[in-house]
C-alpha cells in the first residue's frame, strides 16, 4: 500500500465526509453519484453500487451454477420417479 491510499479525512457537524479529489478521480466518483456504505466489524466501507451489483451476480453465478446441477443430478435420476407425476 502507498501513501496515496492512506489518508485523514474529517467528519463534519452534520456527519458528513469529503472524499479527496485524487480518490475521485481515481475511482470515477463524480458529484451526485450514488455510493453504497457497508458497516462491517466497526470499519466502512464504500463502493459503487454497479462494483455491488457485480458482485452480487459474481456470488450468485455459483449458486445458479450449484442449484442446476443439482436439480439436474434429481432430475435425471431414473430411481426418482416421483418427477414422472409432474410431467402428466
Amino acid at each position: 500500500m502507498n501513501n496515496d491510499n492512506v489518508m485523514t479525512i474529517r467528519v463534519s457537524d452534520k456527519g458528513q465526509i469529503c472524499l479527496p479529489s485524487a480518490v475521485r478521480q481515481r475511482l470515477e466518483i463524480e458529484r451526485g453519484d450514488d455510493l453504497v456504505l457497508f458497516e462491517i466489524d466497526g470499519k466502512i466501507l464504500l463502493e459503487k453500487p454497479a462494483k455491488v451489483i457485480e458482485k452480487i451476480k459474481d456470488d450468485f453465478e455459483d449458486v445458479l451454477h450449484f442449484s442446476e446441477k443439482s436439480l439436474r443430478e434429481v432430475w435425471d435420476n431414473d430411481e426418482d420417479d416421483i418427477w414422472s407425476s409432474y410431467l402428466k
